[in-house]
């Protein structure tokens, strides 16, 4: 069995790639089977969760994905997530490696919300905003630019020093990126949001978001989350990565509950996008809002890219 750090998982994942066989993997879901994964909270005072995501295709591989979720990481300079993932293969159930689960989980999350971008963002994006500074801000514009050309990324984040930070990394990477130090204001300049955070009260406001913006949602999972205010996710051309969505994040259990939204209200499905079962973006001036909450299929998919580049298969 072979070991997979983040450092090999980052050397072996080419966003462009991943992308594409996501978009291949939702097209033809039904290959693969996906159990509802479990919560669990671990740590009431540290707001801590464990994840457990399991998912198998019978004639190829079987694989798990354990993750803890520790939102207070940040004041010990830590990411909140951090996971393992374990393939094995389908045939046998022999152990074929454990990646680190951390990268492939930030990874994916960037390369599927690209994905649904592909569909649902305007063509021209001249601004695209990062709304948080962590792991998976950073591997966002990367995974974008397999589907749009963006002239400028933009980052905030509660510590502006973070913001910076990220700044600095994706300038390297060749990314032309500054900092935005009035989220506000920045919201309303960017023709894509992206808000990767765990917070609980809304950040991005219905009455700052431009027609024909694409608001991109992939931080909130647990119903006490939230990262858009109830006018957007119910004014907006709402769509989610998978129908869990609607059980999971703040950001759609609380109108829900409050019943200013219904679960007809949600336009397709990440695998409708990609089975051309629904268009996507049908106007300019459309505001579209995608939430995801990520699922195993996407874990197994760039799990068995990562193995098959690592193993020369």
């Amino acid at each position: 069995m072979e070991l997979l750090d983040a450092a090999r998982v980052r050397a072996l994942l080419v966003p462009a790639d991943l992308v594409e066989a996501l978009r291949a993997a939702f097209a033809e879901q039904e290959r693969v089977v996906v159990p509802h994964r479990a919560h669990h909270r671990v740590d009431e005072q540290r707001d801590a969760t464990l994840l457990l995501m399991p998912a198998w295709q019978t004639d190829a591989w079987i694989g798990v994905k354990v993750v803890g979720h520790f939102p207070r990481n940040g004041e010990q300079g830590l990411p909140a997530i951090h996971g393992s993932y374990l393939l094995l293969d389908a045939a046998t159930g022999r152990p074929a490696a454990v990646l680190d689960g951390t990268e492939l989980t930030r990874w994916r999350t960037a390369a599927a919300s690209a994905l649904a971008a592909g569909y649902l963002a305007p063509q021209v994006v001249e601004e695209h905003l990062l709304v948080g500074a962590g792991n998976v801000a950073h591997a966002v514009p990367h995974c974008y630019a397999a589907v749009r050309e963006v002239g400028l990324t933009r980052v905030w984040a509660r510590d502006p020093s973070r913001a910076e930070g990220l700044v600095d990394r994706l300038r390297q990477e060749g990314v032309r990126a500054e900092a935005a130090p009035d989220l506000r204001e920045a919201v309303r300049r960017a023709d894509v949001v992206t808000a990767a955070t765990s917070a609980t009260e809304p950040l991005v406001l219905a009455e700052d978001v431009r027609p024909g913006t694409h608001v991109d949602l992939v931080g909130a999972f647990t119903p006490a989350m939230v990262e858009a205010d109830e006018a957007l996710v119910t004014s907006g051309s709402l769509f989610v990565d998978v129908p869990e969505a609607l059980e999971e994040p703040g950001d759609l259990v609380q109108p829900l509950r409050r019943g200013a939204l219904r679960r007809s209200d949600v336009r397709a499905t990440l695998a409708d996008l990609a089975a051309g079962r629904h268009p996507g973006r049908t106007d300019e001036e459309e505001v579209t809002v995608f939430k995801s909450v990520g699922t195993a299929l996407e874990d197994l998919t760039a799990a068995r890219i990562v193995w098959q580049a690592a193993s020369g298969a």
